[in-house]
């Protein structure tokens, strides 16, 4: 069986499995267009993607990832399905109880919430393009009127509060993240677009921890990410 496709809460979720498991999970947490349904995800639909699933595979790697109510900026509902999404996972297979966890985009906000609500759980976090401050990334929209709007939208129904509410709460936010946990942690940026050379002069801004020290590569080499990946995980998997 190559994956299995089953719902939580009316959301589906995909488990994707190697021909040779090496006993341990990675939980992946997508971008804005992230989806999961009955029989298909975004990264298997995804050609760079699914070269990353199936190298991830290869080295045996359980991979597991939901809908996660799709566009859900971080949501607390998100959040819980995750938790609960691993809780069903580490009873259903045959795993290390210490997951690694890849989210990209706007799946970082979730996966830095994870991080405070699953303490030694996880084994280790990669953020491919994250977007980390939600604040910071409303203030860049803000010069986009339409995109802000769809933005908002999105938002407002996500976190299920008024745009007025929402905005205030966001903007009352502390601009730096806390990203200083045990558990160790690698953000890669991918440099394309001239909206990635903004975000990553936002990481001096925003990131509270030395420890941290993003890795930026050129589009032509996004052919090396699978590499990058198995060769980060590994490094963190001599202590069970």
């Amino acid at each position: 069986m190559e994956n299995r496709n089953f719902q939580m809460d009316t959301q589906w979720n995909i488990i994707h499995y190697p021909e040779k498991p090496k006993g341990f999970g990675i939980l992946i947490i997508g971008d804005e267009r992230h989806f999961v349904d009955e029989s298909k995800c975004f990264w298997t639909q995804n050609e760079g993607k699914l070269a990353i699933i199936n190298e991830l595979k290869d080295a045996g790697y359980t991979i597991f990832s939901s809908n996660l109510y799709g566009r859900n900026w971080g949501s607390e509902d998100a959040v819980e399905l995750a938790q609960r999404l691993y809780q069903h996972v580490i009873r259903s297979e045959i795993l290390n109880n210490k997951i690694h966890i890849l989210a990209e985009g706007m799946g970082a906000l979730a996966a830095i919430k994870l991080l405070e609500k699953m303490k030694g759980s996880i084994r280790s976090l990669v953020l491919l393009n994250p977007i980390l401050s939600l604040k910071n990334h409303l203030e860049q929209e803000k010069e986009h009127k339409f995109f802000y709007k769809k933005l908002m939208r999105e938002l407002t129904a996500a976190h299920q509060t008024d745009q007025s509410t929402l905005e205030n709460e966001i903007f009352k936010m502390d601009e730096v993240v806390n990203l200083d946990y045990e558990c160790p942690i690698t953000i890669i940026q991918v440099l394309s677009g001239g909206k990635a050379y903004t975000q990553s002069k936002l990481y001096q801004k925003v990131i509270n921890t030395p420890k941290i020290n993003p890795i930026f590569i050129l589009p032509e080499k996004k052919p090396q990410l699978g590499t990058m990946l198995i060769k980060f995980f590994n490094s963190h998997e001599k202590v069970l």
